[in-house]
């Protein structure tokens, strides 16, 4: 199956599209042998399926972290990581990140070089960090831990509800290694008018958070304040727990949230819309934030 088109260009940047949409694919899946079960009986084929393999995240050349992720956008997932989880604050205390550069396994390996100024205890992160494509950071935190990386919102940002069914297209439009694998999560960031500033795409959800955050970092949009985040699935603790650190105060998805996402978007300010549809959409903590035109 093709990907389509995310929006429609000219045709003098048409060529560039196609080849960063190949290029995402080439990357993001791999061709594997299959069997198939037709009508007509058992047939050997081949398939395209989400490409998984493990980064791992060194800072000041300690280990800190293994992530199941697709790969691609490696330096957005390692920034965003960074700070999602609360090791840094701003672009200003990293030094550099960049793929470790030597044997064939390097593409996998990243590595962060700090800031003379920041201050991290690195040996109590590492031990503190255990992260898989299924679960993230799930049960590392707790409510006050959460609160007390990234306090509670101050952004006053109001949103109308009109303005989130149009994000759910905007997103699927930008998913073509999901178009081609049916394997993978999305997430999208949208600035207060509704449009699509970047999208991206990884077997964890959480990576594609952190990508999507750690392309902000790189581009000095964070704060995020008057920003969306649109994820797809659910909204679980560990997704507005990377929203609050970036200062994301709405974060939208296609299917349900957590009891314990709705307690800490509550806490911290942040506005959670989910079930959202074309017709109706569903709104849970800072309901606030939710307004009529």
């Amino acid at each position: 199956m093709k990907a389509r088109s995310l929006v429609a260009l000219p045709n003098s940047g048409r060529a560039t599209f196609m080849s960063v949409r190949d290029d995402a694919i080439r990357e993001g899946s791999r061709h594997v042998e299959m069997t198939r079960l037709r009508d007509h009986g058992v047939e050997a084929s081949s398939d395209r399926v989400a490409h998984e393999e493990p980064l791992e995240i060194q800072v000041g050349g300690t280990p800190l972290a293994v992530l199941m992720r697709t790969p691609g956008h490696d330096l957005e997932l390692a920034t965003g990581f960074l700070i999602t989880e609360g090791i840094v604050s701003s672009r200003k205390a990293l030094a550099s990140v960049h793929h470790q550069s030597g044997g064939d396994d390097d593409a996998n390996v990243i590595r962060v070089n700090l800031a003379d100024e920041a201050e991290v205890d690195l040996e109590s992160l590492r031990r503190s960090f255990v992260a898989s494509s299924s679960c993230g950071v799930c049960g590392k935190g707790s409510l006050e831990i959460a609160l007390r990386v990234a306090p509670a919102l101050d952004d006053l940002a109001r949103f109308e509800p009109r303005l989130f069914p149009p994000l759910l297209e905007q997103l699927r439009a930008a998913q073509v290694v999901f178009e081609e694998t049916g394997g993978l999560h999305a997430a999208g960031l949208f600035d207060r008018e509704g449009r699509l500033l970047v999208a991206r795409e990884d077997v964890g959800r959480h990576n594609a958070v952190d990508k999507t955050i750690g392309w902000a970092l790189r581009n000095d949009l964070i704060p995020l304040e008057g920003h969306i985040l649109l994820v797809s699935g659910r909204i679980s603790f560990e997704i507005v727990q990377k929203a609050l650190a970036a200062r994301i105060p709405a974060v939208a998805a296609v299917s349900a949230p957590t009891s314990l996402a709705v307690e800490l978007a509550r806490k911290s300010g942040m506005l959670l819309v989910a079930f959202l549809r074309e017709d109706r959409l569903n709104g849970y903590g800072a309901r606030e934030r939710l307004v009529a035109s």
